[in-house]
Order: structure tokens, then C-alpha cells, then sequence
């Protein structure tokens, strides 16, 4: 027997206590208790880390419990589906739509993830810059050189973007501000020293990735963003990279498998968002095709 196991062996000559079970049973009892009591008590990293491990054992609870109950009830067998059954709700639409179509080709060509695309008029005769352009005189250039979604979006004021922060040791100075909207923060980006940071980003407030819908397919991905385009309230916002309602985003397409004519992977594409992200949580853009 090995040297340490010196309790287990005197259990194994002698026994426990008579009343071991039942003081085991009751120490069990309040161990809920005491587990309650440190939960509330513990403070910082420490009721982090006890947190979580609490998270974990919780969710395997539910998991067992989950499946103690599927193994106690009964159900009832599925019936076979007979083939090219339709339910009577479906029976005036059409079969398949040429979103799915459209869907299905994507998911093929992010297999393919570079194949190109089987075009339907391989051969196309060159056209001449003459029948293309036209000579116009200068004019002034627009202000926006895409058909976005939302053309005009009300300006967001300062006051609404930022949040004054006193500082100094009386907290007279009130030389920095806090974004109060959603931005975007790149992964190249190396903060300034506290003291010296003028424009606070807060972790909470910077997101990664946008629910960009295409208006073609009438289907909505999930796509990382690449950077802010331009923010229509003010250039400050867009080399802060704030993101309100109308702001024009870059949005990485690659997973899509779009392809150009030469056969090279679009990368890129601009997308406009279209909802209050600091509201819901979440950005929703409309891809700009």
C-alpha cells in the first residue's frame, strides 16, 4: 500500500463511527447553505472563478436531469412521411424559390470557395468606351455615391454621442469623453496610456460582427466587419468608428464564395446599417449591391 494512504488503511482495520452515515447525510444538508453563503460573500476574481465553476455544475445538473426525464417518458413513433407530401398551407406557394436557389449555389461555391461562377452568356462581345460614357460637364459631386436603404438620417448631436468625464484629483478637468454608442474597434488598434486616452471606447459598446441581409437573396449572414465607411452625422464619428443608424460599414463577404468575372474572391463590401445598434444590441446592415 502506498505510503500516504495511511487513513484509508486504519478505515479498512478499524471502521468508521457509528454514526458517520448520518453526520455525512446532515453535513451534505447544509452544504447548500454554506455554498449560498460563500456565493454572496466572495468578492472579486476569486467569486469569478467560483462562479463559473458553480455555472458549469448547474448545467450538468440539468443535463442529467434532462436526461432522467426522456428516459422515463414515452413517446410515440413518428409516422413515415409519404413522398411529395405538402402541408395545406405551403400548397399555393411554389416549390422552390429562387432565393433557396440562390442559397444552395452559395453554399456550393463556399465549398468550392473560389470556383467560378457558371455564367449563363460565357461569350459577350467588348463594348467600346464611346458607347459607354458620354462626355458631361463638372457638376457638384452628391454627397452619397450609393443607392443606400436609408437615404437621409437625422444627425446625432455630440451631446448624445459622448459622455463628459471629470478627472483630476478635485475633478476639475473635463478634457476626456466617453463613447456612449456602439463602435468599431479594429484588432491592430494599441490604446493610449489611461491618463492620456482623450476618447474612451468601452469594451462593452465595441462589436466585431453585423447581420448584413442581402436584398437579392432575402437572406441575412453573419459577417465580421472590416471598418466604418463613413458615418453621415460626422467625420469625427467615422475616424472613431462610431456606428448609428445610416452609417455605411465594411463588411468581409468572403465566406459568401462571391466571385468576380476574372474568377478572383470579393473580399469587401459595403453595407448600410439600417437599426439603432446601441438599442438592440446587435447591428443590422442591408448589403449595398
Amino acid at each position: 500500500m502506498p505510503q500516504n494512504e495511511h487513513i484509508e488503511l486504519f478505515h479498512k482495520r478499524f471502521g468508521r463511527r457509528l454514526d458517520y452515515e448520518e453526520r455525512k447525510r446532515k453535513k451534505e444538508a447544509r452544504s447548500v447553505r454554506r455554498v449560498s453563503q460563500k456565493a454572496q460573500t466572495l468578492r472579486g476574481i476569486k467569486a469569478k472563478l467560483y462562479n463559473k465553476q458553480r455555472f458549469t455544475e448547474k448545467i450538468q445538473m440539468k443535463k442529467t436531469m434532462k436526461a432522467h426525464e426522456e428516459k422515463s417518458s414515452r413517446k410515440k413513433a413518428d409516422k413515415p412521411v409519404t413522398d411529395g407530401a405538402i402541408p395545406h398551407y405551403l400548397l399555393d406557394r411554389e416549390t422552390q424559390s429562387r432565393a433557396k436557389v440562390l442559397s444552395n449555389m452559395i453554399k456550393q461555391k463556399r465549398k468550392e470557395k473560389a470556383g467560378k461562377w457558371e455564367v449563363p452568356i460565357p461569350k459577350v462581345k467588348a463594348v467600346s468606351e464611346m458607347e459607354v460614357f458620354r462626355y458631361a460637364p463638372k457638376r457638384k459631386e452628391k454627397a452619397g455615391k450609393w443607392e443606400v436603404p436609408i437615404p437621409k438620417v437625422k444627425a446625432v448631436s455630440e451631446m448624445e454621442v459622448f459622455r463628459a468625464i471629470k478627472t483630476g484629483k478635485r475633478k476639475k478637468k473635463c478634457w476626456k469623453r466617453m463613447v456612449t454608442k456602439v463602435c468599431f474597434v479594429g484588432d491592430g488598434f494599441t490604446r493610449k496610456p489611461p491618463k492620456f486616452e482623450r476618447f474612451i471606447r468601452p469594451m462593452a459598446l465595441r462589436f466585431k460582427t453585423a447581420h448584413v441581409t442581402h436584398p437579392e437573396l432575402r437572406a441575412t449572414f453573419s459577417l465580421p466587419i472590416i471598418g466604418v465607411k463613413k458615418n453621415p452625422s460626422s467625420p469625427m464619428y467615422t475616424s472613431l468608428g462610431v456606428i448609428t443608424k445610416g452609417t455605411v460599414i465594411e463588411v468581409n463577404i468572403s465566406e459568401l464564395g462571391l466571385v468576380t468575372q476574372s474568377g478572383k474572391v470579393v473580399w469587401g463590401k459595403y453595407a448600410q446599417v439600417t437599426n439603432n445598434p446601441e438599442n438592440d444590441g446587435c447591428i443590422n446592415a442591408v448589403l449595398l449591391v
